[in-house]
C-alpha cells in the first residue's frame, strides 16, 4: 500500500468580529455562493503565511494569529486528495475591499444560514464553530457525493 499521495493544499479563514463574520460571495462557476475567503498554498509557502496572503488578496484585510480549527478534504476523480486547512481569527487590520473572487461584506452569524451558501458551507460552519469537531470530508456512497463531520 502506498504511503504517499498527491495533495492539493488550500485554505479558508473565518474572520470574525463579535457576532459578525466576513463572507465572500464567490463568483467561481465551480464553487459559487457565500463562503469564507481563502485559496491555494503556494509551493514552499508556510500554511499560515498562505492564509494571511489569501485573505489580504481577497478582502484587503491583513489578519494575524490565525488559529487552525480543522480540515476539509475529498478524493478527486483523478485520485488526488484536495485538502482545505480551516482557520479562524478575530485579529485584523486594513480596509475591506472586494476582489475578482467576489464581493466581501460582514454579516451577523445568525443570518448566515439564510444566505445562499456555497456547497458544503453548512457542514464546514460546524467545524469552524463547534470545538469538538475538526474534520469535514466528502465521500461517495452508491455513486453520490455525501459529506460528514468528525
Amino acid at each position: 500500500m502506498a504511503r504517499t499521495e498527491v495533495v492539493t493544499l488550500t485554505n479558508m479563514c473565518m474572520v470574525y468580529d463579535g457576532n459578525r463574520v466576513l463572507v465572500q460571495d464567490k463568483v467561481d462557476a465551480k464553487y459559487k455562493g457565500i463562503t469564507f475567503p481563502g485559496g491555494h498554498v503556494e509551493i514552499g509557502e508556510s500554511f499560515v503565511d498562505a492564509v494571511i496572503r489569501e485573505v489580504r488578496e481577497e478582502t484587503g484585510l491583513t489578519i494575524s494569529a490565525p488559529q487552525m480549527c480543522g480540515i476539509k478534504s475529498w478524493m478527486r476523480e483523478d485520485g488526488t486528495r484536495y485538502m482545505v486547512l480551516l482557520y479562524k481569527t478575530n485579529q485584523f487590520t486594513g480596509e475591506l475591499k472586494s476582489s475578482m473572487e467576489g464581493e466581501v461584506y460582514w454579516v451577523d452569524l445568525q443570518e448566515l444560514s439564510g444566505l445562499p451558501m456555497a456547497t458544503g458551507m453548512d457542514g464546514m460552519l460546524r467545524v469552524f464553530l463547534e470545538e469538538d469537531l475538526s474534520e469535514f470530508y466528502y465521500y461517495k456512497e452508491n455513486g453520490e457525493w455525501k459529506y460528514g463531520v468528525k
